[in-house]
């Protein structure tokens, strides 16, 4: 009678050092810094706002406007960066280009004046121009009427649709790119798989462009402006922050999905303007926001959907940049990988 052979017992210990690779081990550390890196970014732009520099125009006869602007430069913290235009019409041309958030119309023969604001640029910082307006005046025993010149729509809760709009195009850029790059490995092999997977993400960034604008406009009726405005803008979005990720992923390997979340996710969407419009974000999230994907599509579809497309240009170079370097960075980095072993197959992965 023959004995089978058996294996030499293994301990738990023996178990565990198999698992958890050296691989395995700088993933999860990597995963347990974007944790902790999302709470400090989240909370620390979000948890205390407050309007800092915000752009406010004063309009009142003779030397009034001089004094009412020096008067609110004077405030502790610096809220607002006051400046005199010479009429209401000027004031609310301003508001409606994008160059200033609000203006005080003096009336100085009464004791009521007249605060214009743009709550489709964001309700939190309409409502901070409000509540800080009102108190101002009525330390000087008058009151204040507002005039909304650019209101969000009444189906647009918080001025939040344009955000939730603009996160979703990013997700669906990162979380694609990601798919098509994990679906043959992390880096691309040569060139022609290169351009598939760009050639992929433009598919997916045109329908996914698409289908936003479609949803957020005549399905739900939660945001008004051009459909075909926001089709080009969420396309733009998406297939940018695609190619970024896709760039991300040829350079760094599977660590550029972790890069891509840190710049998109944790750095991209406090920081955007939505939640807090960029003037009530502490500097560090107020700097980096709008040189950032979703800051950079928030500010344009705001401008789109309330604004007539007024100040679009910066925000749409900055999209444009994204694509442009991420699509150049995956191109060269596919060629110099070198010749795609799979392309004498008929048939070829993204």
């Amino acid at each position: 009678m023959t004995r089978t052979a058996q294996a030499p017992h293994r301990s738990f210990l023996d178990e565990v050092k198999d698992a958890v690779t050296p691989r395995a081990t700088l993933l999860v550390i990597g995963v347990l810094a974007l944790q902790l890196l999302f709470i400090a970014s989240y909370v620390g732009a979000l948890h205390h706002p407050k309007p800092k520099d915000v752009a406010f125009a004063v309009v009142a006869p003779g030397t009034a406007a001089e004094q009412a602007v020096a008067r609110l430069e004077r405030l502790p913290g610096t809220p607002l960066d006051p400046r005199t235009l010479a009429d209401e019409a000027t004031a609310r041309e301003q508001i409606a280009n994008r160059d200033i958030d609000g203006a005080l119309l003096i009336d100085p023969a009464g004791t009521t004046d007249t605060l214009l604001v743009a709550s489709g640029g964001g309700k939190v910082l309409a409502s901070a121009l409000i509540a800080l307006t009102t108190e101002l005046e009525k330390s000087e025993g008058r009151t204040v009427r507002t005039v909304d010149v650019v209101p969000a729509d009444a189906q647009d809760a918080n001025g939040l649709t344009t955000f939730y709009l603009v996160v979703g195009w990013c997700v669906g850029g990162y979380l694609c790119a990601s798919a098509l790059a994990v679906s043959a490995g992390a880096r691309p092999a040569g060139p022609r798989r290169a351009v598939i997977r760009l050639a992929a993400m433009a598919l997916v960034a045109i329908v996914g462009g698409l289908g936003g604008a479609v949803i957020v406009g005549p399905v739900l009726g939660a945001l008004p402006g051009s459909v075909a405005a926001l089709w080009g803008l969420g396309a733009l979005i998406t297939f940018a922050v695609g190619a970024a990720t896709l760039a991300l992923q040829c350079v760094f390997g599977i660590i550029g999905i972790g890069v891509a979340v840190l710049l998109v996710v944790i750095l991209g969407n406090p920081s955007a303007g939505g939640a807090l419009p960029p003037p009530m974000l502490p500097p560090f999230w107020k700097a980096i926001g709008p040189a950032l994907p979703p800051g950079a599509g928030t500010w344009a579809a705001r401008s789109i959907a309330y604004f007539k497309g007024n100040d679009l240009t910066a925000s749409m170079l900055v999209l444009s940049a994204w694509a442009v370097l991420g699509s150049a960075i995956t191109l060269v980095a596919g060629s110099l990988r070198g010749a795609d072993p799979a392309n004498a197959a008929p048939q070829e992965r993204a």
